[in-house]
Parts: structure tokens; sequence; C-alpha cells
């Protein structure tokens, strides 16, 4: 399998940023998805806007994944073979995702605008499943709430603590389904993402979407907006610290 990431660079984002349409088969989507959906209900954490699961556990308080493998299904057909011939994580401290979120959108619900932080090493790769939906991308403002660890961001707040809710976003991205999505470096340290509580995404077309001439299926969005469906994500990123059982034991031990 080749892909070609210089091809699949946004051009019209600040570096880095990468976008590949057909990034699994149809086969290989439905496949995942009955294995999202038949994780066992206690692997689910309910939210306010949304729910979620955490492979292969949430972090600690201080921002640690304690080791443990992926499950198979997260490992192949993503990070075995496609993030290997990319390479991706090829810098990364552990030259390989070692965390995943699996995040569940119906239609209406989204995320407030947020940033990854410093836990993850500045790289995060998501593949959509399921419905496209549109991601947003905003300047930050003087005072950010972070999404880590799997918990729920709360909406930007100015210097004076109130909620912006009237923040616009400076790009828009449409990730379609069976899509890769790579955000690195500039993209991943210097801006906010989120997506917009909505039953429609509109305003589409290649004045609005930035990787437009990127999509699978121009013609599909060519009326300006779709009606959302229930979309799944699988966000992969490499967790900076990473500590053994028993180690962690230790330290809870001599408190």
């Amino acid at each position: 399998m080749v892909f070609d990431l210089e091809a699949a660079r946004i051009a019209a984002l600040p570096d880095d940023a990468f976008y590949i349409s057909d990034f699994i088969t149809v086969d290989e989507e439905n496949w995942l998805l009955q294995k999202v959906k038949s994780a066992p209900l206690p692997r689910w954490t309910q939210l306010s806007h949304r729910r979620l699961q955490t492979w292969p556990s949430a972090l600690t308080k201080s921002n640690a994944l304690l080791a443990s493998p992926l499950p198979a299904w997260l490992i192949s057909p993503i990070i075995e073979p496609r993030f290997e011939a990319l390479r991706i994580f090829n810098d990364a401290p552990h030259q390989a995702p070692n965390h995943v979120l699996v995040n569940e959108y119906q239609p209406g619900q989204g995320i407030m605008p947020h940033e990854d932080g410093a836990a993850y090493y500045p790289l995060v790769a998501t593949v959509s499943l399921g419905a496209p939906i549109v991601l947003s991308v905003y300047q930050k403002h003087t005072q950010i709430d972070r999404e880590e660890s799997g918990t729920p961001a709360k909406a930007g707040r100015d210097v004076a603590g109130i909620p912006d809710t009237n923040r616009r976003p400076q790009y828009r991205i449409l990730q379609e389904r069976r899509s890769l999505l790579i955000m690195r470096g500039n993209m991943y340290t210097d801006l906010l993402h989120g997506i917009e509580e909505k039953t429609r995404d509109e305003d589409l077309g290649p004045h609005s979407i930035c990787n437009w001439e990127l999509l699978r299926e121009r013609e599909a969005y060519q009326c300006g907006w779709y009606e959302r469906k229930t979309r799944t994500s699988l966000t992969y990123r490499d967790v900076l610290h990473v500590v053994k059982m028993g180690n962690t034991l230790k330290l809870l031990g001599g408190r």
C-alpha cells in the first residue's frame, strides 16, 4: 500500500496538515464499526455531548499512560500497515501511537474548541467512520481549556472567564467517512479544533472547506449542505510518559 503524503497536504492550512480520503476500504470500515459497537458497555464513558472509549486506558492524573498494548483491532489495518507506510510516527518517542480515543457523535453533538495538550507528541491522526463531519479550526484565545485523556472539553473563555459563544472558525475541514486527517507541528500546537453542535453542516464548497480539492466525493456536497448522521472517530496519538504498573504501585505505596 502506497500513499503520497505530500500530495495529501492541505495547502490552505499552516504546516502541517494532511488529508487522505480513501484511507481504508468499505469492508474495513464496517469491520471497525462492528468492533466499536461490540465493546463492553463499561468501556464507554458518557459525556454531556458525546460518548467515548479510551484505549488501552485513560491517562493518570500526572498525564502518564500505564504501559499496556492496544487491542489488535486498533492496530490492523490502521497502524499496520498504513501508518507504517506513511511513516508519520517515526519521529515520535515510541515510533507508533500508543493511545486511541474512540468518539461517537450523534447528529447535533460536538466538542468545544480545544487543544490536545502537552501529554502527547504533537501529532494526531484521526480516522473517520460512518458519516462525514466538519472539523472547525480556531485561533487560540488568551486562556484555553484543554481536552486531555478523554475528559470533556469546555468552551474557550476570555480573560474574564466568560464562555466565548461567538467564536468563528478560521478554517473548516470536511472529514469524509473512511478518511484520515493528520495534524502535526504548528497545526497541533498553535491552533484549536472542535466540532460544532449541529444537525446539519452548511456552507460547503471550495470557498469554505479548505480540503475541498482533496475530497473523494465533492459532488455529494454540491448542494452546499448535508444532514449529519452518526459519526465515529478513531484518534491515534503517542503519549510521551509511559509507566509500568509496578512503578506506579511503588509510587503509591511510598506516599
